[in-house]
């Protein structure tokens, strides 16, 4: 069976996820924004939780972990490259790097981009990437710290997961996200439906996300650097990849 995966609304915008093992009774968070709402969502689903992982050093991801661990004795877990500016972990885990919790299994992927420590999670058992924010849906995570091209080969390895991976970023920017692709890419019909479905989600007080990754290679101009329309759409026509992205990534930061 497939673990289900909830999704905890944090803060303006943010988001954490629980993970339950059925079989073990095991329970995972990932980041952690605020306490009380996740506190809440660990309390309902039987008051258990053995891990929190982290994905980047930023407030709005840290900010609750210190009062989560205290009340439940989840195991910290974070990239061992940002241990510094991270809550003092009890685990630091490196790119490549795999472990378990109860038969959740977890893949830690380095994400350069968004931040020089940036990593995510890949559950093959959850058939989920916990991408923090590296890849939003329709979009990708602004460059503090890192270079275009840090980015660009942290989505391409996002990019060669499962198809049916299901994307759990950190925040609901999708429907923003969806009216800048569009100008980018007005003539994307997959892209057209899935703003509409956006926007019926959130019109309705719901979440967009998960959305699976074969979607968002449809849809997201952030992993369809490589396509040649794209490139000509925005004047790059036999330009790099990487050159198309850092394009890309310019003219977001400046949408509106």
């Amino acid at each position: 069976m497939v673990p289900k995966v909830h999704v905890i609304a944090c803060l303006s915008d943010n988001y954490a996820y629980l993970l339950r093992d059925e079989d073990s009774g095991a329970a995972v968070v990932v980041d952690a924004p605020e306490a009380a709402p996740i506190l809440s969502a660990v309390e309902a689903s039987g008051g258990r939780l053995d891990a929190l992982l982290l994905t980047h050093h930023h407030h709005d991801h840290i900010e609750g972990a210190a009062a989560i661990v205290e009340r439940t004795g989840a195991q910290l877990i974070g990239a061992a490259a940002d241990a510094h500016r991270l809550p003092p972990l009890d685990r630091s885990v490196e790119d490549g790097e795999t472990f378990s919790v109860g038969s959740l299994g977890f893949r830690v992927i380095a994400t350069p981009g968004h931040t020089r420590g940036h990593i995510v999670y890949h559950s093959p058992e959850a058939r989920a990437l916990f991408c923090g924010d590296t890849l939003f849906s329709l979009g990708c995570g602004r460059l503090f710290e890192g270079s275009a091209a840090d980015m660009w080969d942290s989505l391409l390895r996002l990019a060669s997961l499962p198809a049916e991976t299901a994307i759990y970023p950190g925040h609901e920017y999708t429907a923003s996200n969806g009216r800048f692709a569009l100008t980018v890419d007005p003539d994307n019909a997959a892209l057209a439906e899935r703003l509409a479905e956006v926007e019926a989600l959130r019109a309705a007080d719901r979440p967009t996300v998960p959305v699976t990754l074969d979607r968002e290679l449809l849809t997201n101009p952030f992993l369809r650097a490589g396509d040649p329309r794209l490139a000509e759409r925005l004047g790059l026509s036999g330009q790099p990849a990487v050159d198309v992205f850092a394009e890309l990534r310019k003219r977001k930061d400046s949408f509106r």
